[in-house]
């Protein structure tokens, strides 16, 4: 069913930026009062971080005015701008505005594609991209339906959350992001930045298609002049040390680039049959 239209809440004075529940709560936290400080600097109001519960609330909050502008994954992203929704910057990895999902498993444990029969997942949520999407589509593209192959399928809320569930041994496989291959350099994957000290005890089982990153959307009820300053304030964000360090480790990001309108229409049709 298509999102509700919701009558838009009373104004606020405060800017509230959503953020979504894949980075979980104990990461965002620990950068939120600077990014609250960055964007109330910039827009000239007081500024007020979130994180959302679900990516569902995060698309309603956003559609409904009841957050100002939200960093949302591809899926969300590709949805809300179908309904009309401005993704406002997207995030640069790696030198590149795209990325896929790496399936991974602990090292020694011999899985492979061909053998997760009978196996257990642990996703990060059903709405995350690099944590769910692409690996389910990627698995039904080579003709491996995840409800018959897995024995089960669980959501651990965040990246790291999944990989902890992981290394515990309560799973045998899951998916983080991951940047484009790049010819005549080893792969890499998002544990570089979500587990450093311990991504020696994972393997990448394979590699999903590509999808355009995350971006940031803003709601339709944000004044033009907002939306201008905001714009302004993500793309600078690289120019200063505090700012690079709220784009690695609130945004996983090198740099914001100005998002193509619609920049995320190839993903529409999934998107939207997924509601």
């Amino acid at each position: 069913m298509p999102l509700p239209v919701i009558a838009p809440p009373p104004p606020r004075h405060t800017f509230r930026f959503a953020l979504p529940p894949s980075l979980g709560a104990e990461v965002a936290s620990k950068r939120a009062s600077l990014l609250e400080k960055h964007l109330g600097d910039s827009l000239g109001k007081h500024a007020e971080v979130v994180v959302s519960q679900s990516y569902e609330a995060l698309a309603k909050d956003l559609l409904g005015g009841r957050v100002d502008a939200a960093w949302a994954p591809p899926f969300v992203c590709a949805r809300i701008e179908a309904m009309g929704v401005r993704v406002l910057v997207r995030g640069i990895r790696y030198g590149t505005s795209q990325y896929r999902a790496a399936l991974v498993a602990r090292a020694g444990a011999n899985v492979t594609v061909d053998k997760l029969s009978g196996l257990t997942a642990v996703w990060t949520d059903r709405d995350s991209v690099g944590g769910y999407l692409l690996a389910i589509a990627h698995l039904r593209a080579r003709g491996l339906d995840p409800a018959r192959v897995f024995f089960a399928q669980q959501f651990a809320g965040s990246y790291r959350a999944a990989l902890d569930t992981l290394l515990a041994g309560k799973a045998d496989v899951t998916s983080v992001f991951a940047p484009p291959a790049v010819p005549g350099k080893p792969d890499s994957t998002g544990l570089d930045q979500l587990l450093p000290d311990r991504k020696a005890e994972l393997a990448v089982v394979d590699f999903s298609d590509l999808s355009p990153n995350d971006g940031v959307a803003v709601s339709m009820s944000v004044s033009p002049v907002l939306v201008t300053a905001l714009e302004k304030s993500l793309l600078a964000l690289n120019q200063t040390s505090q700012g690079a360090g709220l784009l690695s480790d609130i945004f996983s990001a090198e740099r914001f680039e100005p998002a193509p309108r619609m920049g995320y229409r190839a993903l529409y049709r999934v998107a939207l049959a997924s509601l």
